[in-house]
């Protein structure tokens, strides 16, 4: 009967004691940043795709049979890097016929043009006539262009054998073989594709009332499904005034700029795109804003140490801040670091921490 007693004491002891303990517990140690206005465009958001800036079917320009693949699927290569090489020995064979050939009318023409030279003497001496003269002047004249053809027929065969080695135009990847060794390539006939990785930018389609809002040069923020968490900032590049007749959607296309990792043509992208006239905005630091399934929530301090829960909307990213609309005012501090495991009304222990100003490049303060 004493043990029973001495446990109900002690358990009313612990519930007396339990607030005090709770008061006491130390406050959680966080980062605020005080909310900004700030002039934004109005976004909207849009799935894409991510396309090559520049892509070509790279072609041969002389006819022959592949020899070898010099460059195969998916190999990065520089411009002027030898894709594919085709058997060179019956050029070779056609220029030495050529150059045989041209040869032997420079050394009839050399001959045509000393006999003309002699005609010419023995015409002013009253030997020849005159007909004797133009007939000479004739075969010079028809030696000449025989080697004038000869020459551009040897040039041309040269040229030809240069081309035998099919090389790429510009910089980029080979996205796909169109010929295998052994085969015969026509003039023209399709080699490889090759796509350009320098220039990538992203093609959206945007629904006819937003038309009027876009402009070239525009800020896009870009983020892919693949990648989580990364984002890049883009530019409208251009705007192609016309629409699909079926869905009514205008094809925008947004440059991206250079990339500290690799992203693949044909990888699904989201953009958001700022449409219309810039409208004053409420923004906070990335950092505050921290996802909960679908919503997005930032911790506003209250006083000196409670934090206050709001959901928000996200807008237009501006540097390291995001536009939001709920019940956050420029100026009220908004929890930066530390909020990720934050409740509503929990005490902490709050310190400043600076970020640049929107519009300003720099990393913020630790």
């Amino acid at each position: 009967m004493d043990r029973k007693l001495t446990s109900v004491v002690v358990i009313l002891t612990l519930l007396a004691a339990g607030p005090a303990l709770a008061q006491e517990a130390p406050a959680t140690p966080v980062r605020f940043t005080a909310a900004r206005e700030h002039q934004v465009h109005r976004t909207i958001r849009l799935p894409g795709t991510v396309e090559a800036g520049r892509t070509a079917v790279v072609a041969s320009e002389v006819a022959g049979v592949v020899d070898a693949l010099l460059a195969r699927e998916g190999t990065a290569v520089g411009k002027g890097a030898p894709l594919v090489r085709l058997r060179r020995e019956p050029i070779e064979l056609r220029r030495r016929a050529a150059q045989g050939q041209l040869a032997e009318a420079e050394a009839r023409l050399k001959s045509a043009e000393l006999r003309l030279s002699r005609v010419r003497e023995l015409h002013d001496s009253k030997v020849v006539s005159p007909q004797q003269v133009d007939d000479a002047a004739y075969d010079a004249e028809a030696l000449e262009g025989r080697v004038a053809q000869l020459r551009a027929e040897v040039a041309r065969l040269d040229r030809d054998l240069a081309n035998a080695t099919v090389r790429a135009s510009f910089s980029g990847v080979v996205g796909r073989e169109h010929t295998q060794v052994g085969e015969w390539l026509g003039v023209g006939d399709p080699v490889m594709e090759l796509i350009s990785l320098d220039s990538l930018e992203v093609r959206v389609e945007v629904p006819e009332r937003h038309f009027q809002g876009l402009a070239p040069g525009a800020p896009a923020r870009v983020g892919f499904e693949s990648l989580a968490g990364f984002e890049v900032a883009g530019t409208v590049r251009a705007i192609v005034p016309r629409a699909d007749p079926r869905s009514r959607t205008f094809p925008v296309l947004v440059a991206l700029p250079d990339r500290d990792r690799p992203l693949g043509v044909g990888m699904l992208a989201r953009v958001d795109l700022g449409v219309g006239e810039p409208v004053r905005a409420t923004l906070v630091p990335k950092d505050a804003v921290v996802t909960e399934g679908r919503l997005s929530i930032v911790f506003v301090l209250n006083g000196d140490s409670a934090v206050r829960r709001v959901p928000v909307e996200t807008g237009a990213g501006v540097d390291q801040w995001i536009a939001v609309e709920g019940e956050i005012a420029p100026g009220e501090r908004v929890i930066t670091r530390g909020n990720e495991a934050l409740a509503d009304g929990q005490q902490v222990d709050g310190q400043a921490r600076d970020y640049p100003p929107p519009g300003d490049a720099g990393d913020p303060g630790s």
